[in-house]
């Protein structure tokens, strides 16, 4: 029996009609929307936050929060699926240099934050439909407390 082309029944690239901004501005809103559950799911377990979003000329981190007596510097990734590896395996020794760098110049710029400790936080999110400790919101969250050190 020779094998026949099925048209698939779903439309696997649903927005593959949009342009490249278009997309662009629709990951951006996502990626905010899945930084705001992230950072109210860490708000619930005790931290507080100091702000989101820092940006200089050298970086961006996410989520600035304080845990206690030290600054967590957190760096949020998404992932709609698995298929190319979890959000953490992205985060590379130079996205890791460069989000060091943005907290040694966040820290430089907030004298009053020189007497706390640091920590660099790597948090992986992707749609979850389970029910489980690690879920929030309709998110897999899976945080790594200390991911790297300077």
């Amino acid at each position: 029996m020779a094998n026949k082309l099925i048209k698939p029944t779903k439309d696997w690239n649903m927005n593959s009609h949009l342009s490249k901004s278009e997309k662009g501005a629709i990951s951006r809103t996502k990626g905010y929307l899945v930084e705001e559950i992230v950072k109210t799911y860490l708000v619930k377990q005790g931290l507080k936050e100091i702000c989101s979003n820092y940006r200089c000329k050298i970086g961006e981190i996410d989520l600035i929060l304080k845990d206690q007596d030290t600054l967590v510097f957190t760096e949020i990734r998404y992932r709609n699926n698995a298929n190319f590896g979890s959000g953490i395996e992205t985060v590379s020794g130079s996205k890791q240099k460069k989000i060091i760098r943005t907290a040694e110049h966040f820290l430089q710029s907030n004298r009053w934050s020189k007497n706390l400790f640091c920590r660099f936080d790597v948090i992986g999110a992707s749609p979850s439909m389970l029910k489980e400790d690690h879920c929030y919101n309709g998110l897999e969250i899976n945080w790594i407390k200390d991911a790297f050190q300077t």
